[in-house]
Parts: C-alpha cells; structure tokens; sequence
C-alpha cells in the first residue's frame, strides 16, 4: 500500500505542478485570467487531495483505499483521450501504465486483505 500511496501522492504533485503552470499561463496578454485561474483553483483542491490520500495511504489509513480507487477509475477516460482524441499517444501509454499499475497495487489481494484488516496477525486465527 505504501507503494500505491506514493504514486498517488505523485499525481497530486503533477496536478499541483499543472496549476502552477496554468497559473504562469494566465499571465500571457490575451488569455483569459479568470478562467484560466480557476481552472488552476481546481486542480490545486484535486492535488492537494490527492496528496492527503496518498500520505493516509503511506501511513496506513485503510480510508484513504476507497478514494485512491476512485480516482484512478476517473483517469482512465484521461488516458483514453490523450491516446485516442488528442494523439498524444507516448503520453497516454504512459499515463496510462501509470494509472493501470496504481489502480492494481489497490485492487490486489493484500490490499484487499490489508484495507479489512485481515493482514493483523492475530485476525486469521
């Protein structure tokens, strides 16, 4: 889990970093500030989420499981456009074995096993 919970708190620094670079972006004359600044807003409350998710997973808070799950199921349409709609195929394979490696590290059985508390020693027996 403490895996999985790094990658996820990879991806929030990536959609911290992306607001970042949307915040540089609305900068440029001709661009309009409010939407792009907005825009960054979002994906500041999205990494910052994803950053307190992978940090609960890292430390071991089973709750942090459910909503990590969730968000690789939300990226998956994410992947699927930059393959397919926006061509940016070297992008999108590996976006998306990031997200297909996150997403398996969270659906295995240990972590099935872990998440219900199974993995305690004295909880088989």
């Amino acid at each position: 889990m403490r895996t999985a919970g790094i990658l996820v708190g990879v991806q929030g620094l990536l959609a911290v970093a992306f607001a970042a670079a949307l915040g540089v972006r609305s900068l440029t004359p001709g661009v309009p500030a409010g939407s792009v600044l907005g825009e960054a807003a979002y994906f500041v409350v999205i990494g910052a989420a994803l950053l307190a998710v992978g940090g609960g997973l890292v430390t071991g808070r089973r709750w942090a499981r459910t909503p990590a799950i969730v968000t690789q199921l939300l990226l998956l349409p994410v992947v699927y456009s930059l393959i397919g709609p926006s061509r940016q195929l070297v992008l999108g394979i590996v976006a998306g074995a990031f997200v297909v490696t996150t997403f398996m590290l969270l659906i295995s059985e240990r972590s099935r096993e872990w998440s219900m508390g199974l993995d305690l020693p004295d909880a088989r027996g």
